[in-house]
């Protein structure tokens, strides 16, 4: 069995876990209870791993990290958009 299959696996959980939270924002314009501080961290740290993944040539960390990345400035601008409502 290819390791990299555990791979591609994690990256289509931890991604798609982002999800429900960026569709409940949007339906419900509201971001009060996502933490700013947090947010900010963690996509601070998405983009170290999106350059991790692209220095090691791994595939499956580069796109998870990328589609995470996207999901989460959405739920960033969004928490940012709302509040100003």
């Amino acid at each position: 069995m290819n390791v990299e299959i555990f791979g591609y696996i994690a990256a289509i959980l931890t991604t798609a876990a982002f999800l429900p939270q960026l569709i409940k924002t949007l339906k419900t314009k509201k971001a009060d209870d996502v933490s700013l501080i947090t947010l900010i961290m963690f996509i601070i740290g998405v983009l170290c791993w999106i350059i991790y993944g692209y220095k090691i040539s791994s595939i499956p960390i580069l796109l998870a990290n990328l589609i995470t990345l996207i999901l989460n400035l959405l739920i960033l601008i969004s928490k940012i958009y709302f509040s100003k409502s």
